[in-house]
């Protein structure tokens, strides 16, 4: 009897010492991470192709379509990290879903294209009928914001036009001559100049964007960590942020040998393109502790041109994550 009460005791005592070792920072197995197909996961693909060694946790990266597939699946199984536009970010967390920003990994990558010869400048679009993907979305707002910025009225001075539901169906249009003008983010920007030479480039939103807000560019897309999981691995979120940083180094320097990893991953179909299409990617990567400023002049505008695509407010000063060693 003695006997069997001490095998208890000890099998007890295994089960704790076991839940303690899980439970203690930096022990779990992996971490999930959902990121975007386009600029995000060109940013982190040697993230992709090294997952266990650059950090000290095994990295489980699923890259998926559509922010709005990102923003289902962080309701629905609580991911650890996550890669959203910056504006559906505030839109979770005002909602009260535990997400902070912990960085910026990839800035304006809005183009105005097209075959329509007689663009030359912001004036020159009066009367012009523009294409974009989706009324009351990121790039709505944004170019919205800057038709304002250049005395232009988006209702009465220019034509938006809605018509095509999608990034890919509007890039589509523009290749086969359906669309003159668009609003359309790399790496479709490339591709639809690589399928149609007359396709040109007039506008470089980012590059817009710096004028209205001197100093600064448009911090599009955000890296969001889970507040319990960042808050307990300080030191484990630095790791990935460091390896992110050489990681988009490495891309920036050497863009042939990153888009034989992009094509490699089925981000994009061809190296060449990839190649052409990563400068317009803005890979840079900035904590979101280091640029509070630009952070907020984004939101201010979605709150002045679409208080519902930030959630209805601006997110308080718990949104932005601080970095360990501010």
């Amino acid at each position: 009897m003695k006997d069997r009460q001490m095998l208890v005791a000890a099998l007890i005592l295994l089960i704790m010492i076991i839940g303690g070792c899980k439970a203690k920072p930096g022990k779990q197995d992996s971490v999930d991470f959902l990121t975007l197909k386009g600029p995000s996961a060109m940013g982190m693909i040697y993230l992709l192709d090294s997952q266990a060694t650059a950090i000290p946790t095994k990295l489980k990266i699923e890259i998926l379509d559509e922010p709005m597939m990102v923003r289902s699946r962080m309701l629905k199984d609580k991911p650890e990290l996550a890669v959203l536009p910056l504006n559906m970010g505030a839109i979770l967390y005002n909602m009260g879903l535990p997400y902070q920003v912990i960085a910026i990994p990839v800035w304006g990558t809005l183009y105005l294209l097209g075959s329509d010869t007689t663009v030359s400048d912001w004036q020159s679009l009066k009367n012009k009928r523009i294409f974009l993907m989706g009324k009351g979305t990121t790039p709505d707002i944004l170019f919205r914001y800057l038709l304002d910025f250049h005395k232009l009225s988006a209702d009465k001075d220019v034509i938006l036009d809605y018509s095509f539901p999608t990034h890919i169906d509007l890039a589509n249009a523009v290749t086969a001559g359906k669309a003159g003008l668009a609003l359309i983010s790399e790496p479709l920007v490339t591709l639809a100049q690589a399928r149609n030479p007359l396709v040109r480039q007039f506008m470089d939103l980012n590059s817009e964007w710096s004028q209205a807000f001197p100093g600064n560019q448009m911090p599009q897309t955000a890296l969001l960590g889970r507040t319990d999981f960042i808050m307990d691995h300080p030191d484990w979120v630095i790791s990935l942020c460091e390896a992110w940083i050489r990681s988009i180094n490495q891309v920036n320097k050497y863009p042939e040998e990153a888009a034989e990893r992009i094509v490699f991953h089925k981000i994009l179909p061809d190296s060449g393109m990839a190649v052409k299409s990563i400068p317009g990617c803005n890979l840079k990567f900035r904590y979101a502790s280091d640029i509070r400023p630009a952070i907020g002049q984004f939101l201010q505008v979605f709150l002045t041109f679409n208080p519902d695509a930030i959630g209805g407010k601006l997110p308080d000063e718990k949104f932005i994550y601080q970095k360990p060693d501010n």
